[in-house]
């Protein structure tokens, strides 16, 4: 690790890395974390289109992806899962897209979290029917980002968005593990029954 790298990462109590999966082009948004507070570090696409190889296409991600790991060391990766669709070969291509991604980050010891489309758009937005243009606009007012730091795909703020479910998500406070059934209840105060 070289200094600067060092010196950036010293900054964040944690980094999450989103990726939003395609075969086009893929989006991958960075945030870090500093007392409980989230900021975006990063945020950009990787675009794929102009390999005409599926192949190429992945190995492209992989290298992509552990070159964004290298530079910006995630402690986790939050990752939006493939929704099915009607057309088996696109989800397969988009399957094998998001399995090299995350074996790019697996080669450096990133733990990964997948999240539905809709668990993702539920957590930014409060609906799990948003448009990508809700969730975006969502993202510009809780990460106070300028329109200017935006791209115009997309891609980008959903890759973005699933950094930001997972830090809801990792924030949220666990249940307690209590019993909550009337037998139960009894069954740990049977001096309070009559």
């Amino acid at each position: 690790m070289t200094d600067d790298i060092a010196a950036e990462k010293a900054l964040w109590d944690k980094v999450i890395m989103g990726v939003d999966p395609g075969t086009n082009v893929m989006g991958y948004g960075i945030v870090g974390i500093k007392n409980k507070k989230p900021a975006m570090i990063a945020l950009g696409i990787i675009e794929l289109s102009k390999f005409e190889s599926h192949y190429m296409r992945l190995k492209r991600i992989y290298d992509r992806i552990l070159s964004l790991v290298e530079q910006y060391l995630p402690d986790e990766m939050a990752i939006e899962a493939p929704f099915f669709g009607k057309n088996v070969q696109s989800m397969l291509k988009l399957g094998r897209a998001q399995g090299v991604a995350m074996a790019a980050a697996l080669a450096r010891e990133v733990p990964i979290t997948e999240y539905e489309p809709r668990k993702i758009k539920m957590a930014i937005t409060g609906t799990g029917a948003a448009s990508k243009e809700q969730v975006r606009e969502m993202l510009k007012r809780t990460l106070n980002i300028k329109e200017e730091q935006l791209l115009p795909q997309l891609d980008s703020t959903d890759a973005l968005a699933a950094a930001m479910c997972h830090f809801y998500e990792s924030t949220r406070p666990i249940p307690s593990a209590g019993k909550s059934s009337w037998k139960d209840f009894i069954a740990r105060n049977p001096d309070r029954v009559r």
